[in-house]
């Protein structure tokens, strides 16, 4: 038998049927689901060291479970000694069951290794059913090896769902488990 993460069976055996009786929809279709996830780390040092590109692509493959590949610069920015087409990031989008699998080890093994962790902020919505929020450090993952860690970097995690309200959306997110510091919404 073929493995499926758990997220996946919680979604349809426990979470559809929760949204359907809270937001009274006539059909399973009409639930939102989870689309995709988008992983992104700026590395704005990265102009004066090449290697940190390399680095950030080993880091987020790891974390992630895919091949990240580097974001490069949209113009020339002469403050910053930027050059068109020059490697400034490191993104990855996650979909199926990696999205799931990268999910679950995010809620229940890296947010709470977050010191002094209060809950995540309730104010990265977009107004179209999508969350955003910041990670502070990559070092919250446990692929991670703290020993070879030469920069503490953040990234940001942007969770596309196919919600259509922001209501819709924290729902959602609330019943795959996220921890938001304003419950009483």
């Amino acid at each position: 038998m073929k493995y499926k993460p758990r997220l996946i069976k919680k979604y349809k055996d426990e979470i559809v049927p929760a949204l359907q009786k809270q937001f009274g929809y006539k059909s399973i279709m009409q639930v939102p689901g989870l689309t995709k996830i988008s992983v992104n780390q700026g590395l704005g040092a990265a102009i004066t060291d090449k290697k940190m590109i390399d680095t950030g692509i080993e880091e987020m493959t790891n974390i992630t479970g895919q091949l990240a590949v580097a974001t490069k610069s949209k113009k020339d920015i002469s403050n910053f000694k930027l050059r068109k087409g020059m490697p400034v990031g490191v993104r990855v989008t996650l979909r199926g069951e990696k999205m799931y699998e990268f999910l679950d080890r995010l809620i229940s093994v890296a947010i709470p290794r977050v010191r002094d962790f209060r809950g995540i902020n309730d104010k990265g919505f977009d107004g179209r059913g999508n969350y955003t929020f910041g990670v502070p450090e990559q070092i919250i993952f446990p692929e991670i090896e703290i020993d070879k860690v030469n920069n503490i970097n953040g990234m940001d995690v942007t969770l596309v769902t196919s919600a259509k309200t922001d209501k819709e959306c924290m729902a959602l997110l609330k019943e795959f488990g996220l921890p938001f510091k304003n419950q009483n919404k």
